[in-house]
């Protein structure tokens, strides 16, 4: 009897084992599938003789951002929020700035190539909310510009796109009108993985 019982305690914690390996794969596949968020955050001096290029749009300033791209604080921000929430990295990793080929180059072409890497590996993007923090310029009437540059770079719709501007009220860096520093957030989401 002790064995009948022993035997059937066996079966039934091998059904167990079964059932909590399917549970464990099916919780595994929706956390998968369950959006992501990331935040980037990105911060350049002003420099004169530079453009002011905001997500991508040639902003007219006395001064522009130092960097070795174009400098463009806002798609930074943004592409690391997008490689953060599908946990890729930073942008320092996809391109570095020790790389000659990225002298000058298009923050916006940066930022098609994070929408590739995303599409490669079934990301989909929800939306992107951010800010840029600085004293001057006023980015108010360049927003939807900001909104449609991006949203053409990563074929997604400009009302999943959120920019707004900020100042520090004078205080710090960007107070002084020393530099901009912009902030992000995105969410993806898995799409179309079995």
């Amino acid at each position: 009897m002790r064995f009948k019982n022993l035997y059937k305690t066996d079966a039934d914690h091998s059904e167990k084992m079964q059932i909590s390996q399917k549970s464990s794969e099916y919780i595994n596949d929706l956390i998968r599938l369950m959006p992501r968020t990331g935040t980037g955050f990105d911060v350049h001096a002003f420099a004169e003789g530079r453009k002011l290029i905001l997500g991508g749009v040639d902003i007219p300033h006395d001064r522009g951002l130092l960097g070795h791209s174009d400098a463009d604080v806002l798609i930074h921000a943004v592409m690391d929020a997008l490689l953060g929430a599908a946990a890729l990295g930073d942008i320092g990793r996809h391109f570095p700035d020790s790389d000659p080929k990225y002298k000058g180059i298009s923050s916006l072409r940066l930022l098609e190539r994070v929408g590739g890497l995303l599409s490669e590996r079934s990301f989909k993007i929800i939306n992107i909310d951010a800010v840029v923090i600085a004293q001057k310029p006023k980015i108010a009437p360049y927003i939807e510009q900001m909104q449609k540059n991006i949203a053409e770079v990563l074929k997604i719709s400009v009302s999943q796109i959120n920019i707004k501007g900020t100042t520090t009220e004078r205080l710090g860096f960007t107070g002084r009108e020393e530099g901009i520093a912009a902030q992000a957030a995105a969410s993806v989401a898995m799409v179309g993985v079995n």
